[in-house]
């Protein structure tokens, strides 16, 4: 089944309004209209400044929380940290956990396993957390507990108080009976501020809120936006308003970072600053939460948590430990399910859902984001455990909402939940079959076939010869780039290839290029693998671009994403 073409679609150009600053470069100032900006919100935008943070005290319960915190504080109570397994979890733990302790307070944390327990609480989890030391007088979750009812309603009966801090929707069946429920989804009516916020950013909002109450000497909560950035990065929580500010002052703060585990795993992923949003997805994110999808997440936490430089250096060794196992793991799962997408399943199909019994449930989510991105379709990738129960991830494309089509289907599951472009399954391995008809019947009735196309939309077309580090410098100013903040794509026009391009390994490609005399060096990252025009023609190449240093010196790098033979 061969990969999809991606139809090209440039952005309308904006017009270019009479009150713009005159020394920004006017694509700089194009991007900004097209992102929604304002020429009165530009300079705002371009430097986020931390004294624009809003009140904590606007989220819901929030007083309520920080009253019940301090009461632990002043009555030297037990309190237990619950989070969840994947860098949000962790983080959020691990900041939450710091605050605390700087109150003086007992505190021990506590993060479910993935494989046999799962996500959030539950109580198989609860039971081990119950064992593993002192009862809490309070529990904090952190990442989870908005929908858990009945295991809060059972913490509330065995006399412990629970104070939720979390940004995943409510249930159908209300909110839980606890002290209080610090989730901006959980806020009356339509505006819900701080939506946006992953679960470190919530955390961030509860400790500025208790700083704000009672003061702790010596406490700078800036020196922890590092934990805060790397949540938001890795969490794929829309890069708007705070979460931009936060972003881009913790990108900051983790160049320089005062936690010995954060600096020990740059190290080990060859990080080095100034960092970027890229550096953290794809490169320090990935190694921590490897730790939870290999059913270790106690050992990230430690890594973040301890204070001896030794023991940071020894963990990030084994998260990049875990890192490698977990590609090798989803490497392998990829390749079967890519077999068994072409031995298995009609091409025609709008959708992807497989599984197998010997895929490891750690690593589906991962695989079917690959799978979803190769061949544009919504895709479910489920591991089978022994009992033939079926546990699987899901992505989605643009205009097919994933929980709208487990709702539609409930039937035909065990349980589900997630997100419009990620969600989670637990399926019977006897209905995968009718699930995987009944979600292509749901996405042929709720989206086009030309919708199933995939599209690249390009911000801008440049000419090679506007490209400069000047340039660069003020591009960056975007940043930080990701969910709702797109690295812009741009795009030139008959370019012309000097040389036939070099392949080098993993299927890369290095061009030489040049138009109107201007020559650009570019690399095409598993290049290799698509199928290229004539390099004797004139191509149309579409790019991100980036800042190189190498050896000492400093250029500025196209990353080619798609290139096509030259259309007038």
């Amino acid at each position: 089944m061969s990969q999809k073409q991606s139809k090209w679609i440039l952005a309308p150009v904006p017009d270019m309004p009479p009150d713009v600053d005159s020394s920004m470069p006017e694509v700089l100032v194009r991007m900004l209209l097209q992102r929604g900006v304002e020429t009165s919100e530009m300079d705002a935008y371009l430097h986020p400044r931390l004294k624009l943070l809003q009140d904590p005290f606007i989220l819901p319960d929030m007083k309520l929380a920080v009253t019940r915190i301090l009461e632990a504080v002043d009555y030297d109570q037990e309190v237990c940290v619950y989070g969840d397994y994947d860098v949000d979890g962790i983080t959020s733990v691990t900041l939450l956990t710091t605050v605390l302790r700087a109150y003086g307070l007992r505190v021990r944390s506590f993060i479910p396993k993935r494989g046999p327990e799962g996500y959030g609480l539950n109580e198989a989890a609860l039971k081990r957390c119950m064992t593993e030391g002192n009862k809490p007088d309070l529990l904090v979750t952190v990442d989870c507990g908005t929908a858990s009812l009945n295991e809060i309603a059972d913490l509330k009966s065995d006399g412990i108080d629970v104070i939720v801090v979390d940004h995943h929707e409510m249930s159908p069946d209300g909110r839980p009976d606890c002290e209080a429920v610090i989730n901006p989804k959980c806020a009356e009516g339509t505006n819900k501020p701080f939506d946006y916020l992953c679960a470190a950013g919530v955390v961030f909002k509860l400790a500025h809120a208790l700083l704000k109450t009672r003061a702790v000497s010596g406490f700078d909560l800036k020196d922890y936006l590092d934990l805060v950035a790397m949540a938001t990065i890795s969490d794929i929580v829309p890069l708007v308003e705070e979460n931009r500010l936060l972003v881009r002052h913790g990108l900051k703060c983790m160049s320089q970072s005062r936690n010995l585990g954060i600096t020990a795993l740059m190290e080990v992923a060859q990080v080095k600053g100034p960092l970027t949003s890229a550096d953290v997805g794809f490169r320090i994110g990935p190694r921590i939460n490897a730790a939870g999808r290999m059913d270790k997440p106690e050992d990230a936490l430690a890594m973040l948590t301890t204070q001896d430089a030794i023991e940071a250096q020894s963990l990030a060794e084994t998260l990049d430990s875990h890192n490698r196992a977990r590609q090798a793991e989803e490497l392998r799962i990829h390749k079967e399910a890519v077999q068994c997408l072409e031995t298995e399943c009609d091409p025609s199909d709008p959708v992807i859902v497989l599984g197998s019994r010997d895929w490891h449930p750690g690593v589906v989510g991962i695989v079917a984001s690959r799978m979803m991105r190769r061949f544009h379709k919504p895709a479910f990738i489920i591991a089978i455990d022994e009992h033939g129960i079926g546990k699987g991830s899901g992505r989605s494309i643009q205009g097919i909402s994933l929980m709208d089509a487990i709702n539609a289907n409930r039937d035909l599951l065990v349980a589900g939940g997630g997100h419009a472009m990620a969600a989670g399954i637990s399926v019977e391995e006897n209905n995968i079959v009718k699930f995987r008809e009944a979600f292509a019947s749901y996405v042929k009735e709720h989206i086009s076939e030309d919708d199933l196309s995939p599209r690249l939309h390009i911000d801008t077309e440049i000419n090679l010869g506007e490209l400069s580090l000047e340039f660069l410098s003020s591009y960056e100013l975007l940043q930080p780039f990701g969910s709702a903040n797109p690295e812009p794509m741009f795009m030139s026009s008959g370019v012309e290839l000097i040389e036939p391009p070099r392949e080098l390994k993993n299927h890369h490609l290095k061009l030489s290029m040049a138009q109107d005399g201007q020559r650009q060096e570019a690399m095409f990252f598993g290049g290799g693998q698509h199928e290229l025009p004539s390099w004797q023609e004139p191509w149309d190449i579409a790019y991100t671009i980036n800042r190189n240093t190498f050896r000492g010196r400093t250029s500025l790098q196209l990353i080619i994403q798609d290139v096509r033979p030259h259309q007038n």
